[in-house]
């Protein structure tokens, strides 16, 4: 895996940033700058430390899928760490085989740091070479979305 960062000035409080990024709020938020990646993206569960989390959207056909994560860490408006260990499949849970072992244990990291009313969002997530291309693509129009939502 290759460790990827992203980073986005925010003219906002690191509170406000991180209440919109996660969705503590309102769950539409983080859908609005997560459909970025797929237009049907949401979350179920607590980003509380410790928490069991999905990520999950629809495919194509209308099957529900996506990643099975625990907030590895959670220090409300500075720091998020994801660790991704599983897969969902429908409303099957993955956390053994070849297809998980690729990239299980992998870390997305999401750091606050507010400096004179800015907020400077860094993002660092471990990513297979498959999809290297697409972070590299998506996470900047993330980001620019989460901008657009939080200085709205």
């Amino acid at each position: 895996m290759k460790k990827l960062q992203f980073r986005k000035d925010i003219n906002a409080s690191a509170e406000k940033v991180y209440n919109t990024m996660l969705g503590i709020e309102d769950i539409e938020t983080y859908q609005q700058w997560t459909s970025e990646f797929n237009p049907t993206s949401t979350y179920e569960g607590s980003w509380e430390k410790g928490a069991k989390i999905y990520f999950i959207g629809t495919d194509e056909n209308g099957k529900r899928g996506g990643m099975v994560s625990e907030i590895a860490d959670n220090i409300p408006f500075r720091f998020v760490s994801i660790r991704h260990y599983g897969i969902l499949d429908g409303e099957k849970e993955i956390t053994k085989g070849a297809e998980v072992d690729k990239w299980a244990g992998g870390l997305e990291n999401y750091s606050f740091e507010e400096n004179n009313g800015v907020t400077t969002v860094t993002i660092e997530v471990d990513a297979m070479e498959d999809y290297i291309d697409f972070f590299n693509k998506t996470f900047p129009k993330a980001l620019d979305k989460l901008k657009e939502i939080v200085e709205k």
